[in-house]
């Protein structure tokens, strides 16, 4: 996966998506999802990104409830966990082996995408991880003061008041100092030039080309041409 350039995982993305919106039985859907799984084992990102794959699988389940306790069948409760489970587990492949700064420049560049758009989305996903770790600790911080976040849901949500407001003066901080930063360097100008390069290679194009070939095989085996 990391011999690919964002160009070719992106349209991975888009194409297992794609896969995911045509099948219409658990069955087809279980297949997609054990592909997935196998390239995540090949690649060595299964157990590097065990507790993302657990944690979309706990949603899943938790989609798949509410789709059967609103009234639905329980295959199309199967179908609608199994389907969210396959699109957002392939964004593990993508984000876990793809630099940001690469990924803009793919967004940028080949999909064509406004720069001030890719930027923010990149920097939404750059964050993530700062965010949770600020998270943790303040709540250690608030912890030593004495604040307690064990008992009763409702006990939990007034405690974590304390911890939610010097998060966000943390964040509007931090979204500051990342606007001055940003005016300084010149953002908005509309040239832009990146260091990463993410042109196509051979093995890209044939990845490409393979992931053609199956849609077009899918999108007839589905309407049932195959």
């Amino acid at each position: 996966m990391k011999r690919l350039v964002p160009f070719t995982k992106i349209l991975m993305t888009i194409a297992f998506s794609v896969w995911a919106v045509l099948f219409q039985t658990p069955y087809e859907l279980t297949l997609l999802l054990a592909l997935e799984l196998i390239i995540l084992l090949a690649t060595g990102l299964l157990s590097k990104q065990l507790k993302a794959v657990l944690v979309l699988a706990t949603f899943a389940v938790f989609l798949a409830v509410v789709q059967y306790i609103g009234g639905g069948t329980l295959e199309s409760a199967y179908v609608t966990g199994l389907r969210m489970l396959c699109m957002t587990m392939v964004f593990i492949m993508l984000l876990a082996t793809t630099k940001l700064q690469d990924l803009t420049a793919a967004l940028v560049t080949q999909c064509k995408i406004p720069y001030e758009y890719a930027f923010m989305f990149t920097a939404a996903l750059r964050f993530v991880p700062d965010f949770i770790a600020e998270s943790k600790a303040v709540q250690e911080a608030q912890a030593c003061r004495g604040l307690a976040l064990e008992g009763n849901i409702f006990k939990r949500f007034a405690s974590y008041g304390s911890v939610i407001q010097p998060l966000l003066l943390k964040s509007l901080g931090r979204s500051e100092t990342m606007a001055l930063s940003l005016e300084l360097r010149g953002f908005g100008n509309k040239n832009h030039s990146f260091v990463a390069t993410v042109g196509m290679r051979s093995l890209d194009y044939a990845v490409v080309a393979v992931l053609a070939l199956v849609t077009v095989a899918i999108i007839l085996y589905v309407r049932g041409a195959i």
